[in-house]
């Protein structure tokens, strides 16, 4: 029973990092029907800037803060400069994203080297502590909780504020949105900035979890985000935090039980999903 309580809370932990990954993408897609393939680019940025800061100042909050703004920036650019003229048209928006991840991930060996960076959790969140046999990890358990946040405030301003109501009354109808006198494009601009701040703390808080970063983690983990978004139904943010704890927990206890099949049990998650849902287990027929 201890070990399947650990097995868990390694689970929810690698779920939670893939979760603010794909809750990006989920933002993204759900209000501008954009799909970034420059994601993980976003990541990677967010993951080296943060942990240059906090290695440079001892503050976890300042390399946290480091990584959003970041993100947000970067999310600015991009909208601006390389998503918006390719608005309505996925195949161009599919090549051009793929572009700018190729671009960014080279970006960052130019300015932080090639070389991986290693990095360590603050004192405070390193280590761990029992209750009776169960061993507990600092760590991941600030993931599980900084993730369910997320999930909670998110949720809550798409529900309960009025920023959330333009923002899904866009999703239905934008010409509705825009004869009402609100700016379509300052909203979509908003959403990507958002959707790329996610990133780019995912991407701070997977280097800590993961002991090391290097340019091509960006590629690696936006694949996971993708399968999570697919499993959960494109645009749906409650899917994509119950598909991500799916694929977490999935991961862990194959790592542990079938280690051969850990690689592949993602890709046969989401097969089985487009098998028998196509449309995402949270998303209804279009």
């Amino acid at each position: 029973m201890d070990l399947i309580i650990t097995l868990i809370i390694n689970g929810l932990a690698t779920g939670m990092l893939i979760f603010l990954l794909a809750a990006g993408l989920t933002l993204i897609f759900g209000l501008m029907h954009v799909l970034n393939f420059a994601h993980g680019g976003l990541f990677i940025w967010g993951a080296f800037t943060g942990v240059w800061v906090y290695q440079l100042s001892g503050s976890l909050l300042l390399g946290i803060g480091a990584a959003i703004f970041t993100g947000l920036v970067l999310g600015l650019i991009t909208e601006r400069l390389i998503i918006r003229p390719v608005y309505g048209n996925t195949m161009q928006q599919i090549l051009i994203t793929l572009g700018l991840m190729l671009v960014l991930q080279e970006l960052i060996k130019v300015v932080y080297g090639p070389d991986q960076v290693a990095v360590a959790p603050p004192e405070y969140l390193d280590g761990s502590f029992l209750i009776g046999d169960i061993v507990l990890i600092k760590y991941r358990l600030f993931i599980i909780a900084v993730g369910l946040l997320v999930f909670i405030v998110i949720s809550f301003i798409l529900k309960r504020t009025k920023i959330g109501l333009v923002v899904r009354a866009g999703v239905m109808n934008k010409e509705m949105v825009q004869a009402l006198g609100i700016n379509i494009q300052v909203v979509f601009m908003l959403v990507f900035m958002a959707g790329a701040a996610l990133a780019a703390l995912s991407g701070i808080l997977h280097a800590l979890y993961s002991g090391v970063i290097y340019a091509e983690m960006g590629l690696e983990f936006s694949i996971l985000a993708f399968i999570v978004v697919v499993i959960g139904g494109m645009g749906s943010f409650k899917g994509s935090l119950f598909a991500a704890i799916l694929v977490g927990l999935a991961q862990a206890f194959m790592a542990y039980y079938v280690p051969f099949l850990s690689l592949a049990v993602n890709m046969l998650l989401m097969v089985i999903v487009l098998i028998f849902r196509p449309q995402g287990l949270f998303r209804g027929k279009e």
